[in-house]
């Protein structure tokens, strides 16, 4: 699993996708493409967003809902807490610095 995160987390476009999320949950696919542009200039299409969407979703990082005819995004950390964790859990050493 901490893999899919690495990967996911690798393209940054995706940390980009995540960032936006993390200032405003809860964005259609529509929202995103929008906030990428006008923020970030991207132009990237739909589908290409959406195949970003796919691989954040794979990894855990984002969950999808659908209301109606819309299908909402949401930001997970679980996944980032977990290999936080693994790293610097109450086991790490302390810095000696």
């Amino acid at each position: 699993m901490a893999d899919d995160v690495f990967k996911a987390l690798a393209d940054p476009t995706r940390r980009r996708i995540l960032d936006e999320l993390t200032e405003r949950n809860s964005q259609t696919l529509f929202e995103i493409c929008a906030r990428l542009t006008t923020r970030h200039g991207l132009g990237l299409s739909r589908q290409a967003v959406s195949q970003h969407l796919a691989v954040l979703e794979s990894a855990g990082l984002v969950i999808s809902r659908r209301e109606g005819r819309y299908k909402f995004h949401d930001l997970n950390t679980e996944p980032l807490k977990h290999i936080v964790s693994r790293w610097l859990g109450p086991k790490a050493p302390e810095s000696t610095s």
